[in-house]
């Protein structure tokens, strides 16, 4: 590709859209309000990449309106989300890749939340190291976050790192544009910045590195903490501590114009074998994990109450909801490798995550998988119909036989074993 036209008002090369179209293409996603599909935008590449750049370039690029869906949350409640256009979001990569570099080595080593070399698994782990150390937790929620995050604050953030034209008039305009709801009528929000876009979670880091995480590094430098985007733990060593950071953080949050929600924002005790008494809250979900006393044992064998993460009842629920949603028992035209071949992917990224810390709480939910499977077998097999204790013996002969088919089947079957 051509790079830089230095007759247009803005230094945007076509190099930089062309990087930018490969990062949105790896990442994948569904089409926006336009319905246009990665794979209908290919089609003519070389014209749709180079019309992005020339209205980059020029100052005339408007974003479209982003489509607003709902997706299932773990509580069966649904969450607000904003897929652009595809073009829309290689325009959005374009200034993110100008301002990522600019703002990472800025940020707290304690943000976690869509940066570089970092995972929400970092946070699980470094907050279930500090509930060790420390007896309390403030356990935060920002009411609302993504749609409530003032417009004129997060511009002053993006000015106090680029004076860059163009990345300001491309932000703004990104905050500024409409929504199209699922019967088609726009809204033109005052305030906030619909999740989903690819500039989104950046903007939403800068703004709570000035909101939050500075505000926590000047006035309570003693209180170490984990953010991953909008969620976020605090870590005090008294009751008292934890109580005057509660009543500064929300007097902090109405000077940003957020809010805590006062039913979710809660002070935790981490009790465990050492720390006795009764207490209101005992435990607390962070990114997918319940913190709370389980029972576990030393190197020597010997067993003992710790405070420590495992897979929440929601993500739990969440995760057995979506593979009823895979409908095997209807999938009688399968084998049981093609079954292995379409889901391992999900199943072994979900055993990754939640495996990571306490595994043996993700056995019910294991276990479920395989009630499915065994259902499949009495409706695809004959002689297994109507015979549940004969499907279930035949599985388990499979798992025997070929006991890394499944991604489960590994842990299971070491279980069983023991």
């Amino acid at each position: 590709m051509i790079d830089l036209d230095q007759t247009k008002p803005f230094a945007i090369s076509k190099r930089q859209v062309w990087e930018a179209y490969k990062r949105v293409r790896a990442n994948k996603g569904s089409a926006g309000v336009d319905r246009q599909s990665m794979k209908e935008f290919e089609a003519d590449l070389e014209r749709n990449l180079y019309k992005i750049w020339n209205r980059m370039a020029s100052g005339s690029y408007f974003p479209p309106a982003v489509l607003r869906v709902e997706i299932p949350k773990g509580d069966g409640r649904m969450r607000p989300l904003g897929i652009p256009t595809v073009a829309d979001r290689i325009a959005q990569t374009v200034v993110k890749q100008y301002l990522e570099p600019l703002l990472e080595p800025k940020f707290h080593k304690d943000s976690y939340g869509y940066r570089p070399g970092k995972s929400a698994l970092d946070a699980v782990g470094k907050a279930r190291e500090r509930c060790w150390r420390y007896n309390w937790v403030l356990d935060l929620d920002i009411k609302a976050f993504f749609d409530t995050i003032d417009w004129e604050l997060m511009m002053k953030a993006v000015r106090a790192h680029t004076g860059e034209k163009w990345v300001l008039l491309y932000i703004e305009r990104w905050l500024k544009a409409p929504v199209q709801l699922a019967d088609g009528t726009q809204r033109f929000p005052e305030m906030g910045t619909p999740q989903g876009g690819s500039i989104s979670p950046l903007l939403a880091n800068l703004f709570l590195h000035y909101a939050f995480d500075q505000w926590m590094v000047r006035n309570f430098p003693d209180v170490p903490f984990e953010r991953y985007a909008d969620d976020a733990v605090c870590h005090c060593r008294t009751k008292t501590q934890a109580k005057k950071l509660k009543a500064a953080l929300k007097k902090r949050m109405r000077e940003v114009k957020l809010e805590l929600h006062p039913e979710k924002t809660k002070i935790v005790y981490c009790k465990d074998g050492d720390r006795q008494g009764d207490y209101d809250h005992t435990q607390f979900d962070f990114l997918g994990y319940t913190f709370r006393p389980r029972r576990s044992k030393d190197r020597w064998g010997k067993l003992f109450i710790n405070f420590s993460p495992a897979i929440s009842n929601k993500a739990a629920v969440a995760f057995r909801r979506m593979s009823r949603q895979w409908r095997w028992s209807r999938r009688s035209d399968k084998s049981l490798e093609d079954l292995a071949r379409m889901f391992n992917p999900i199943i072994r990224g979900w055993i990754n995550y939640y495996g990571r810390y306490y595994k043996s709480a993700l056995d019910p939910t294991l276990d479920c998988l395989d009630r499915r499977l065994a259902k499949w077998a009495s409706r695809k097999y004959k002689r297994l119909r109507g015979r549940n204790r004969r499907a279930r013996n035949w599985l388990q002969r499979m798992k025997r036989e070929q006991p890394t088919l499944f991604a489960h089947w590994g842990r299971l079957h070491a279980k069983a074993g023991r």
